[in-house]
């Protein structure tokens, strides 16, 4: 394998950047008919070269018992798109909003509309046989990035650096989301007020409306 430094500049990224912890996530790149990807419980901010382990894309291999336990997944993903890499991280922001989404977040700024378009959210189990059947449909109908629900992420690419690029991005569009969500109820006790200040009777009405009224009881 020569491309193991992709493997340990993303792995540091990921990390760094709160995209995983100590011990989560994959990164996989396809070779021909050969699949290189992280074990199981490999820390990504630290790599080894003895931290990646080759599988076949076809069937089962014996490295499969090393791999990460996503490898059905990366597998399943190769075989139906033409992507060289695949990134699967744990973004925080990512994975608190797809507890609540149904079915996908539309990035509500610029650069995540620009780069990743929406993300779908997938409700499956991790590494479970409903994954590696719903998800690979996804990045082939034309997705870059997926949230997989109370789970993680998984984005594509031609290479790793390009996964990275589509997690990230996915991460930042979905921390100006929440952001965003959490601010509304202020703007919404803001406006009543406002309101009510410029609809307000004006003194003097509400003076002549009370002296009229008097003057009613008085004369009862």
């Amino acid at each position: 394998m020569d491309n193991f430094e992709d493997f340990n500049s993303v792995g540091k990224d990921l990390y760094m950047l709160g995209l995983v912890d100590s011990m989560s996530g994959s990164l996989s790149v396809r070779s021909g008919d050969k699949i290189y990807i992280t074990k199981k419980d490999a820390m990504l901010g630290h790599l080894k070269k003895e931290d990646i382990v080759e599988v076949p894309l076809d069937g089962k291999g014996e490295g499969d018992d090393l791999a990460a336990k996503e490898i059905q997944v990366h597998r399943a993903i190769y075989k139906e798109t033409n992507f060289n890499a695949i990134v699967h991280a744990h973004p925080p922001y990512g994975i608190a909003l797809s507890i609540s989404t149904e079915n996908k977040i539309i990035p509500p700024d610029m650069k995540g509309q620009s780069v990743i378009r929406s993300i779908p959210v997938v409700r499956a189990k991790a590494s479970s046989e409903e994954l590696v059947k719903f998800l690979p449909p996804v990045f082939k109908s034309g997705y870059l990035v997926s949230l997989v629900k109370e789970y993680g992420s998984f984005a594509v690419g031609a290479d790793l650096y390009e996964g990275l690029r589509y997690t990230t991005c996915l991460e930042d569009s979905c921390k100006i989301f929440a952001v965003n969500r959490s601010l509304a109820p202020v703007e919404k006790q803001k406006r009543p007020e406002h309101h009510e200040r410029r609809t307000a009777i004006p003194p003097s009405i509400g003076v002549m409306g009370r002296q009229r009224g008097g003057s009613r009881g008085f004369g009862r």
